[in-house]
């Protein structure tokens, strides 16, 4: 859409994925924060934003969908929607958004386009939409090509047909262009000399460089604030503007305490536009300072005041994320959307030097009534058959119930859907992954709260934990590896109490990793050669799902592990 809108010099080399310009989006493949653009066609100015589809990242979605009239719902023409497509789409027709379906990949061998046309009008009747709603434009596409069409077999020569339905489907913004001044601040982002920006649509009147403004909420006090520099979205980079009208996205400078879901208003006339609405999180993780033998040797920030900074900063644009003091002043409690909202926080933190440790994830329950209730997901898993009765019985142990049973798109494969608690999800991924050989594919999504399914069971094997402090040897872990699978290779520094491995059998083992040959004077006739086994190497969100209620990951910019929470192993003595 970029490149035929003339975006871009005809000879611009233009990297893939353009939007995704954060490191871990394109090392995921995910989009995890919202961002802005907008094309010319035909004379006419779209502003485009693209948005996450995983609903652990659900606080951005919810944020810019005030800043919308419709969306292009994107589905793949072999897959259909996906559980996360159930998320953005019951939002987005919660706003009463126009909405048109682009069938993506239609030039796949498989593509079955009336299968997936179908599947997304049944989602559309599931999840209440009006008459109006449910009567969708589809366009066909191949982004790869850059063709669409209104039929799968009649492609144009290029997106013109995507360009032309946008402008018939979706309406102009509803505005009132002679209004009192109102915008409400659907996002922030911060620049080193500018201060805080503020991005949001102008719903009313006019805004003009320089002017004063009255910044509100519905049920606080106001202030007035001078507007220093306005910029509007043009194509990839912000443009400089004397004033914005109705209609437009915009960035405004000058009022750095300005927050998320406030609005700019009229100095005199103006009234507040209600806040932004956002669901609670689910899942809760403990964050506290590094106590490991090893601290401070790869990071820079180190301190619970470094730590409680970073935390309390990630609010301000992270509106689905709580932060609580916990029991003593060097841990905090932060809440979240899922386990994957929770490790990109985490990710981030580290490769900015930060170096603290994590609790295992808890979810988070409700009492209403005088009754326990905890939240529950939507599981669904593409499987081979060959691996359903093993996937099958996996989540039956964690408590989830068959909804839905159905052949998927290659041969051979099996979707299954299950309602299970979201406990029974922590850990699941790589027990799934392992039961299949690597094939299945598992999205899940939040539901809602459901009554306590009683105790589970999630992991069946115990933990090898390091004896002493030192370095590790061939020698010994040679002896080592027949207790089970280890996560260190010769010659790594490890500490007394760190997890070097899984054991065998239930119950942890202290075993010792650091014991030399003796090196005495009777020569044995011949040196063997030490075979070892590779290490198991887990990444941030494997050893997140590992570990175990007396367990904690140490995270550092160079290195993850793993070690037993001393303050806990006391207490069980």
């Amino acid at each position: 859409m970029l490149r035929q809108a003339k975006v871009f010099r005809d000879n611009q080399v233009v990297q893939e994925r353009i939007m995704d310009s954060n490191d871990l989006e394109r090392e995921r493949g995910i989009t995890i924060l919202s961002k802005n653009t907008s094309i010319t066609y035909k004379g006419t100015k779209i502003n485009i934003i693209d948005t996450p589809g995983h609903s652990d990242f659900g606080g951005e979605v919810e944020r810019v969908l005030n800043m919308v009239e419709g969306v292009l719902l994107v589905v793949d023409s072999v897959e259909g929607p996906m559980p996360q497509t159930r998320f953005v789409l019951k939002k987005a027709l919660e706003f009463g958004h126009a909405v048109v379906v682009v069938v993506n990949k239609i030039d796949r061998p498989t593509a079955r386009p009336e299968f997936v046309v179908n599947s997304t009008f049944e989602l559309f009747i599931e999840l209440n939409a009006t008459d109006e709603q449910c009567d969708f434009q589809t366009v066909y596409a191949s982004g790869i090509k850059g063709k669409a069409g209104l039929s799968p077999e009649n492609l144009g020569e290029d997106l013109g047909p995507l360009f032309e339905a946008i402008l018939r489907c979706i309406p102009e913004p509803r505005i009132e262009k002679d209004g009192a001044l109102q915008l409400l601040v659907s996002n922030t982002e911060y620049d080193e000399h500018k201060g805080r920006i503020a991005i949001g649509r102008l719903h009313a009147g006019e805004l003009q460089r320089g002017m004063e403004v009255k910044v509100c909420t519905p049920d606080d006090a106001c202030r007035i604030s001078k507007i220093s520099e306005l910029f509007v979205y043009q194509n990839f980079s912000r443009v400089p503007v004397e004033t914005v009208s109705a209609g437009d996205i915009c960035a405004v400078c000058g009022i750095n305490d300005i927050m998320i879901g406030e609005t700019i208003a009229d100095k005199v006339s103006g009234t507040p536009l209600p806040t932004i609405k956002i669901e609670e999180p689910t899942v809760r993780m403990s964050f506290s300072i590094n106590t490991s033998p090893f601290v401070g040797k790869e990071g820079k920030y180190v301190t619970s005041r470094n730590l409680r900074d970073r935390l309390y900063r990630e609010l301000e644009r992270n509106l689905a994320m709580k932060v609580e003091d916990g029991e003593t002043a060097d841990t905090f409690l932060v809440s979240g959307r899922g386990t994957l909202h929770l490790t990109i926080l985490i990710e981030n933190m580290r490769r900015e030097g930060y170096e603290f440790m994590i609790g295992p994830p808890k979810v988070i329950n409700k009492t209403v009534d005088g009754k326990l209730l905890e939240p529950y997901e939507i599981a669904a898993v593409e499987v081979p058959e060959e691996y359903m009765g093993s996937v099958v019985e996996l989540l039956g142990k964690r408590r989830g119930q068959m909804a839905d049973m159905q052949p998927s798109g290659p041969e051979g494969t099996t979707l299954l859907k299950y309602k299970i608690p979201t406990r029974g999800l922590i850990g699941l991924r790589n027990a799934v992954l392992t039961a299949s050989r690597g094939t299945a594919v598992l999205n899940t999504i939040f539901d809602s709260y459901g009554p306590w399914s009683g105790d589970l069971s999630s992991r069946d094997q115990g933990s090898l934990v390091a004896f002493e402090d030192g370095s590790t040897t061939s020698y010994a872990l040679l002896n080592a590896q027949e207790r089970g699978i280890l996560f260190v290779s010769p010659g790594q520094d490890v500490y007394k109490g760190q997890i070097v491995g899984i054991h065998q059998r239930p119950g942890d083992l202290a075993i010792n990793v650091c014991k030399k040959k003796a090196a005495t004077n009777v020569r044995s006739n011949k040196e063997t050669t030490v075979v070892l086994d590779e290490a198991l190497s887990y990444s941030l969100d494997d050893c997140i799902e590992f570990i175990q209620e007396d367990e904690l990951v140490e995270v550092t910019p160079a290195s993850i592990r793993m070690c037993k929470n001393p303050k806990i192993s006391k207490k069980n003595r």
